[in-house]
């Protein structure tokens, strides 16, 4: 039965939009000089650690609720699933079987991703200026804007201090929260097919295989600037 059920969901998901979407880097203002982002892994998800200042100018409520810190990290999931105290079966079918309503999920990081989170799997990204604008774009399109271009704030988040926000685009088997990491590495000028990067060790996987191909000289995957484990610090 679950098999006939992916059968006929399967294409239908494959179909669906995959909002939020990748953004194209070369026409964006590019901002000054080169920045230090993480991308993080805690075992079932992924998402982004950047310094607070340039995405706080793009989306001033994340000011108003988090004021002066040096980093937030933000990660993309399914609206139930990311937002509950106990993971049931039912949601977890839900969230892969159906399109769901989609929250982004902000974090304090008042220091280095690598100390902050020392349990999870980090990896740094040294990013040109204009590829750091197009993942700062990125973020900010994976936000729910109203008419007035406000983002919407939902319940506190589950750790540190964090605060759910509604989400563009719908989450399903096929638009995955690691899936969303994928497209703002792409967006970021990293040549990686966000596809079926779907699982938090696919994403993790390819940038370990992306550091071991930079440290041998190899050109093949990406104009951007190199990536190391943490820690480490942009020239």
């Amino acid at each position: 039965m679950k098999a006939i059920l992916l059968i006929v969901i399967l294409p239908l998901l494959i179909t669906c939009s995959s909002e939020p979407y990748v953004v194209k880097h070369t026409e964006m203002p590019a901002a000054v000089g080169q920045q230090e982002i993480y991308i993080v892994s805690h075992g079932w998800h992924t998402g982004f650690v950047v310094p607070a200042k340039g995405i706080q100018n793009q989306l001033p409520e994340l000011w108003n609720r988090f004021g002066d810190i040096p980093f937030i990290e933000f990660g993309w999931g399914d609206e139930d699933f990311y937002q509950a105290k106990e993971i049931t079966t039912g949601l977890t079918l839900k969230a892969i079987l159906w399109p769901t309503e989609s929250v982004i999920h902000a974090v304090a990081v008042p220091e280095k991703a690598d100390k902050f989170f020392a349990n999870s799997v980090v990896e740094t990204l040294c990013l040109s200026g204009r590829e750091y604008s197009s993942l700062l774009r990125y973020i900010s399109e994976s936000f729910y804007k109203d008419e007035n271009g406000k983002i919407l704030e939902l319940e506190g988040g589950i750790y540190g201090n964090s605060q759910f926000y509604k989400g563009a685009g719908n989450f399903h088997l096929m638009n995955t929260c690691n899936k969303w990491t994928a497209k703002g590495l792409k967006s970021a000028g990293i040549d990686i097919s966000p596809t079926f990067k779907l699982t938090a060790d696919s994403v993790m996987d390819y940038m370990k295989e992306y550091r071991q191909s930079l440290t041998m000289g190899s050109t093949g995957h990406s104009k951007a600037t190199p990536l190391r484990s943490a820690p480490f610090e942009c020239q």
